[in-house]
């Protein structure tokens, strides 16, 4: 395709046939000439909006656009309607690498129950892989919606699945070749198979009915990051044990090939949580199969601290993500 707007025989074929009506929220659906989308709310209702940015250039783009943004919606306590979506394509890419892309995002939205509800594609030199530009829409009952920022001294911080899933993932996909080198494929091939966790969205549902306070999703900067910013939001303290946090055995060996930290790496599908009680937390997120671990509270100092036996680490901001060292 060549510079400027995708045309619209391509559009028809590529982008609006891949697309499916199933939220009766949304009133005005993508066409060609529609700017504007319309979403009804009830009266006791309010709209909560997230946006990201996704630059990842292989198979799987689409699908981690559509599910980051979904669960920083979910991490607020809100159901995730739908989202606009804005793609940007280097020159000469192809008609299929955008329908692929519409295919991968709209499969995504098929299983979160969610709807594309329009957006803008062109093609640009001043980009040389797909940026992918998302901006949620979601809906939660007035007065029931959480934030980053709810934590209180004396919550206790429960994590869901594993540290550096979306980082593994990522690195199996697009470096398969150089794990290979050192990896058995079997294991490699189980990194690229954390795809399938990303999302959040289940386990925010139940932890916001569970008595939580305040939700993170895990995304740059990792656990550590994600426990630093928690911490800051709500202007607290935070001791983590390092030993608790979960980490699959994949990660760490995927990890260890680039010099990775695997707990400053993004983590979208683990997610955040504070409670008051953990172990209940725990166990309500274990009865739907969803693994969870109690790995640190909330204090009252200004410390945000991770314990690892006799050694203690002070969390920091997150900085550049340690994914990008692949990259290098």
């Amino acid at each position: 395709m060549e510079i400027g707007k995708v045309p619209e025989n391509i559009l028809k074929r590529a982008v609006f046939k891949q697309l499916h009506h199933r939220r009766e929220e949304v009133l005005v659906r993508p066409g060609v000439g529609e700017d504007c989308s319309v979403v009804g709310a009830a009266e006791d209702e309010v709209f909560v909006f997230s946006v990201d940015p996704i630059t990842a250039a292989g198979r799987g783009a689409g699908t981690f656009a559509v599910h980051v943004t979904a669960n920083d919606l979910a991490s607020s306590g809100a159901e995730p309607i739908g989202l606009m979506s804005s793609i940007l394509l280097p020159p000469r890419t192809r008609e299929k690498k955008l329908r692929e892309l519409m295919q991968e995002m709209e499969l995504a939205c098929k299983e979160l129950n969610i709807e594309i509800l329009g957006g803008h594609t062109e093609v640009s030199d001043a980009v040389n892989r797909p940026v992918i530009t998302v901006t949620g829409i979601g809906k939660a009952k007035k007065g029931s919606f959480l934030s980053t920022a709810g934590l209180r001294p004396g919550d206790e911080l429960v994590m869901t699945k594993w540290a550096g899933l979306e980082g593994t993932a990522i690195i199996a996909a697009e470096r398969k070749e150089k794990l290979l080198e050192t990896l058995p494929g079997e294991l490699v091939d189980t990194a690229a198979s954390f795809l399938q966790y990303l999302s959040v969205v289940p386990e925010a549902s139940i932890a916001a009915a569970s008595g939580a306070t305040a939700m993170h999703d895990v995304t740059e900067g990792g656990i550590f990051g994600a426990l630093w910013e928690m911490g800051a939001a709500s202007g607290v303290g935070i001791t983590a044990e390092l030993m608790k946090i979960p980490i699959r055995q994949e990660t760490i060996e995927v990890c260890e090939v680039f010099d990775i930290n695997p707990y400053r790496m993004m983590s979208s599908g683990s997610l955040l949580i504070g409670c008051p009680n953990g172990n209940f937390m725990v166990r309500e997120l274990e009865k739907e199969g969803i693994p969870a671990a109690v790995v640190g509270r909330a204090t009252e100092t200004n410390d945000r601290v991770v314990e690892n036996v006799d050694e203690t680490r002070f969390l920091e901001p997150a900085g550049s993500d340690e994914l990008y060292k692949i990259y290098q």
